[in-house]
């Protein structure tokens, strides 16, 4: 194979699209070039839980006749990307994290792989996840826990921990994610890259398992990516109606990609530093409010928002939890106690909560959707740190947080940020917004309207324009 500029790992896949369609670069050349990189770099980070080096070599071969004989090119062609380990793969192993699946092979795709792959997309491999994605750092019983790329004594944050690290360590072009409590926004904001859960339902959660359809309340696939245009155009090719998935919305796409492009000048902005009842890091507090003040600098009217929740943790930890229990409470009593710790303490909180508990938490969800629904009658967007901290230990969790106990504890108290909005099912990212005094990224939470993924697109590429972020690279890289 011809040398190719390293240089190119770290590319918009946008510029990848444009590049391949005017054979500049073929397939082989940049799905080779991560796979090489993947085998160099990984074993320090340990983002890929399955690499299908085989599968992805054979489909670039045929991308790149494909593009040779002139055919029509789907809107990824080429485009290598990683698949978190939770999303149904055919024929390729699909662990969820668990020693309880660590050999499963589909039968069948997940609704997120059928789109990307008939898109056209390349898929490198499987990204590491904690458990069935029940914690917001990245471990599992598989192996050792997924490191992140700027210091690899820290973690990479879950559940997408896989698919943050790899994005921003080169290791593929495009990342699939899912998002039930911050697990898209959680790994963007701790490895420094751009992600967005979108509107509940927007994207299909379609699992490709042949079982009774269960709607999960909480959780949303979506991308993680280097840019946010690059998310935009994964967006568009994932999203879209799936009657195989009894919570997908029934409504036209929008067009995402040109949301990029739209100005914000003149728009409102509601900046809240803890929601009323988190406890956050004073650095990550600064940082935070110093990103959000740039949108007046772009022509924003920014203010502080009055938000203040109460009991948003178990609220949503109550159709988590059930959740889970649903899914996963065989699991409890299995001779071979395959379950992580966390894992068991989710799914056996699940399964003592009462009807009366249920329907106190859909009370609760009402009163929320009330309180954002009054915030975004003033504002248009709202904007908060991603995260209560940095990346901390893959060791310890935050034992105290500005002085304070984390709530309910150590393993969930530092993400005050991103579940509320997993409850109430609005869109929301994580932009990269500045660095702490370890080095360590700073997430900047940008959360819109229901259904409004555009402006939360339109806010994030303007902040991107204004502080770019593409040029950071990791220690790891």
């Amino acid at each position: 194979m011809p040398n190719i500029d390293e240089n190119l790992a770290f590319a918009p896949a946008t510029e990848l699209r444009k590049l391949i369609g005017e054979k500049q670069v073929s397939p082989v050349e940049i799905t080779q070039l991560y796979l090489d990189r993947i085998d160099r770099l990984d074993p320090q980070l340990n983002s890929y839980l399955t690499v299908t080096s085989e599968i992805a070599m054979d489909a670039a071969r045929k991308a790149e006749q494909a593009v040779i004989d002139g055919d029509e090119l789907g809107p990824l062609h080429g485009i290598p990307i990683s698949i978190k380990d939770l999303q149904m793969t055919k024929g390729v192993r699909t662990t969820g994290g668990s020693l309880a699946y660590k050999d499963r092979i589909p039968d069948a795709d997940c609704a997120v792989v059928e789109r990307v792959l008939a898109a056209g997309a390349i898929m490198l491999g499987k990204t590491n996840s904690p458990e069935f994605g029940l914690l917001g750092a990245n471990e599992n019983r598989l192996g050792e826990p997924c490191r992140n790329p700027w210091n690899p004594e820290r973690t990479s944050g879950g559940s997408s921990g896989g698919a943050g690290a790899s994005i921003i360590a080169g290791l593929t072009s495009l990342a699939t994610g899912g998002d039930g409590g911050g697990s898209i926004r959680i790994p963007a904001s701790f490895n420094g890259t751009y992600g967005i859960k979108p509107t509940q339902g927007r994207v299909s959660s379609y699992s490709g398992v042949d079982a009774p359809p269960a709607s999960n309340y909480t959780s949303q696939q979506g991308p993680l990516t280097r840019t946010v245009r690059d998310s935009a155009m994964l967006l568009q090719v994932v999203a879209g109606y799936d009657s195989r998935d009894p919570g997908s919305l029934r409504a036209p796409t929008p067009d995402f990609e040109a949301a990029v492009g739209r100005g914000i000048e003149g728009l409102r902005v509601g900046y809240s530093p803890d929601y009323g009842y988190g406890a956050v890091d004073p650095q990550v507090a600064q940082i935070s409010e110093k990103a959000a003040n740039v949108f007046a600098e772009l022509g924003c009217s920014v203010e502080e928002a009055d938000l203040k929740l109460e009991g948003a943790f178990d609220t949503w930890f109550t159709f988590f939890s059930s959740n889970a229990y649903l899914t996963q409470g065989h699991l409890v009593d299995a001779p071979d106690d395959p379950l992580s710790w966390y894992a068991r303490w989710c799914i056996e909180a699940g399964s003592k909560v009462t009807g009366a508990e249920y329907a106190k938490a859909v009370g609760e969800r009402d009163r929320m959707l009330q309180q954002f629904g009054d915030v975004f009658e003033k504002y248009d967007v709202l904007v908060s740190p991603t995260m209560a901290v940095t990346a901390f230990s893959t060791e310890e969790y935050p034992q105290k947080i500005d002085g304070q106990d984390p709530y309910p504890n150590p393993s969930w108290g530092f993400l005050p940020f991103t579940h509320p909005i997993n409850t109430i099912g609005h869109a929301a990212a994580s932009i990269p917004c500045g660095f702490d005094s370890d080095g360590m990224p700073v997430g900047l939470h940008i959360v819109g309207r229901h259904g409004d993924e555009e402006t939360v697109l339109a806010f994030s590429a303007a902040f991107e324009a204004a502080r770019p972020w593409i040029s950071h690279r990791p220690r790891i890289s």
